[in-house]
């Protein structure tokens, strides 16, 4: 394991990739993961829901359909297990049974896998469940509830990585852990040889922004929707995992592909913004499960008593989202302005 990640570092170097793209012009996600070819984690990810039924146990029929709905749409990445899968109400016998359909329905999935806990005993159980059914890589969230050091956030991560058989995607989830600031990222990824990157689900580009300018060998990956396209015009991104692509993978798919530079581009962010913006009003996820309702993916359900207020509120979402729709797909079916380049 240690020897790949050490040629992963080398070749990185040695080919100049972050010289060469931070120069060029009009380069799309797509094209800019082209160019990092020994990254282990890249591209558009989809952050999965995590369907349950009335009586809060894993709906795996409703996975099944989730997952082709994304197939079909050609979506074979994921990030399981994370914050929009609700990773704190997951039980270890529910992690394999979710990697199990998973793998089941889409055998060639890339597969990042949540570990996540309130204290490290768990997280290192899911590790090994997540090892023993095949996921690619971890994605380690810092421990939640309660308020940590950033030299504990360290002591943390070392334990576990000393104990992992598969690299660990660093996971900043700062409205929901302590932050991981960009000094102790940087560290973390320098130092571990088996800590490959981030996943940064923070309001903020500047992990990913240190991560580029000290050309620190590293999978830089977005977690927030609403940084995603500052991330690709500043090309300072490898990819995103997206809460936004497990229901609409259209919109995230197109605008990963597009050309940062190009009227379309400016028409998905703004698509984008919208439907964050009216997103942003419920709890993760409650919005996003709505909508998987509304495409006939998954029924609705949730851990809390939804209040009559919340009702009436998803109901307005509903009606807003049909009418955004229109508009969404419109644009989205339309050709990338790379493709009519060539």
């Amino acid at each position: 394991m240690h020897l790949w990640l050490g040629r992963y570092a080398a070749e990185f170097l040695a080919k100049g990739y972050l010289r060469r793209y931070r120069q060029g012009a009009g380069v799309t996600g797509k094209e800019l993961c082209r160019s990092m070819q020994d990254k282990l984690v890249q591209g558009l990810y989809a952050a999965l829901l995590t369907p349950r039924r009335p009586d809060d146990s894993v709906d795996e029929p409703a996975l099944t359909r989730l997952l082709e709905f994304l197939r079909e749409r050609g979506v074979r990445a994921y990030a399981i297990n994370g914050a929009t899968g609700e990773f704190c109400l997951t039980a270890p016998q529910e992690l394999r049974a979710i990697l199990g359909v998973v793998h089941k329905v889409v055998p060639d999935a890339k597969i990042l896998c949540g570990i996540g806990a309130a204290r490290i005993a768990r997280t290192l159980e899911l590790a090994s469940i997540a090892t023993g059914e095949g996921a690619d890589a971890f994605l380690l969230p810092m421990s939640y509830f309660f308020p940590y050091e950033q030299q504990d956030l360290e002591s943390f991560v070392e334990a576990v990585a000393c104990r992992a058989k598969l690299p660990i995607m660093l996971y900043n989830l700062p409205d929901f852990t302590t932050e991981l600031l960009p000094e102790t990222s940087c560290r973390l990824i320098r130092e571990l040889p088996n800590v490959i990157g981030i996943k940064d689900s923070g309001a903020s580009l500047a992990t990913l922004r240190r991560l580029t300018e000290e050309q620190i060998p590293s999978c830089r990956i977005v977690g927030n929707d609403g940084i995603l396209t500052d991330a690709l015009r500043e090309r300072v991104c490898d990819g995103v995992v997206s809460g936004v692509a497990c229901v609409l993978p259209e919109l995230t798919g197109a605008l990963f592909a597009e050309p940062t530079e190009s009227e379309r581009f400016a028409q998905l962010d703004a698509l984008l913004t919208d439907f964050r913006n009216r997103l942003g009003r419920f709890p993760v996820p409650w919005g996003l499960k709505w909508i998987a309702e509304a495409r006939g993916i998954c029924t609705a359900t949730f851990a809390q008593p939804i209040s009559e207020l919340r009702r009436r509120q998803s109901q307005e979402f509903i009606s807003w989202y049909r009418e955004w729709e229109v508009t969404s797909l419109a644009i989205t079916a339309q050709p990338s302005a790379a493709a009519a380049k060539t």
